[in-house]
């Protein structure tokens, strides 16, 4: 059984087919999904997911494009939304020097300010990150990040970059980038990264795995990202299941 360990499944892109693709996962052997609630739009309705749905849990966090828009409340709301049993991490929150949605600064304080909620409740992170590999790992050192773990989200950066997420206690997920043909810096750091370690992912309804890349990605798709994984560390595609699904099992303490 597979577990796709961010998605989001509660997107618009789903409006039309949302249950239809939600069993397609599991006739593909998908057992577990994780939908990520990043915003004050997304959070409640990744929430109504996991209520629905025994195989979908959620995470809550605040995405660093909207860190603009986080009120004190909002943070406060975050944590109480913590406890609700199928809300399994912080997250995504990190850093975006991509879009130009947030001031620099303001996506710093958000992203520590969640980062020590995590640490008081003692819950694992999702770690976005986009163009800001040093400014990340700076601020998880500095936030003492490695006391709680978690997961670096699709990882795109250099072996080394992800040498310093292991050492902080992160696990790195790999997603529909590391099946394109050109991949070669995704392909060489999933072949370094142990196997105790590794997750995978769609991120649906984006960055869709080859041979679909430029359609709408879907959660069933992880399976193609497992057969990659299997061919680079030299496994089988049941050995690749079991091990990423018993780590996201252990990271996200699912049931």
């Amino acid at each position: 059984m597979l577990t796709d360990t961010h998605v989001h499944l509660n997107a618009p892109q789903f409006d039309e087919d949302r249950q239809e693709v939600i069993q397609r996962a599991l006739e593909n052997g998908i057992s577990r999904m994780i939908n990520v609630g990043f915003n004050r739009e997304t959070i409640p309705s990744s929430i109504a997911l996991a209520e629905q749905y025994d195989c979908i849990y959620s995470t809550v966090g605040w995405h660093p494009q909207d860190a603009k828009d986080m009120t004190p409340e909002d943070l406060e709301w975050i944590e109480q939304l913590c406890s609700h049993p199928k809300v399994v991490a912080i997250g995504e929150i990190g850093l975006d020097y991509y879009w130009d949605t947030s001031p620099k600064d303001v996506q710093d304080k958000v992203f520590r300010q969640q980062i020590r909620l995590a640490r008081k409740l003692g819950m694992p992170i999702a770690i976005h990150n986009r163009d800001a590999h040093h400014d990340i790992i700076q601020v998880l050192r500095e936030e003492k990040a490695a006391e709680v773990g978690g997961v670096m989200h699709c990882f795109s950066g250099s072996w080394e970059t992800a040498k310093q997420c292991l050492d902080m206690n992160f696990y790195i997920s790999f997603g529909g980038p590391v099946t394109f043909k050109n991949a070669k810096q995704p392909k060489e750091v999933l072949d370094k990264v142990p196997l105790d370690r590794l997750l995978i992912e769609t991120d649906a309804p984006y960055l869709t795995p080859h041979p679909y890349r430029g359609k709408r990605n879907e959660t069933a798709y992880v399976k193609l990202v497992a057969e990659t994984a299997a061919q680079i560390k030299g496994l089988t595609l049941e050995q690749i299941a079991q091990i990423t699904t018993q780590n996201a099992i252990t990271l996200f303490d699912l049931k």
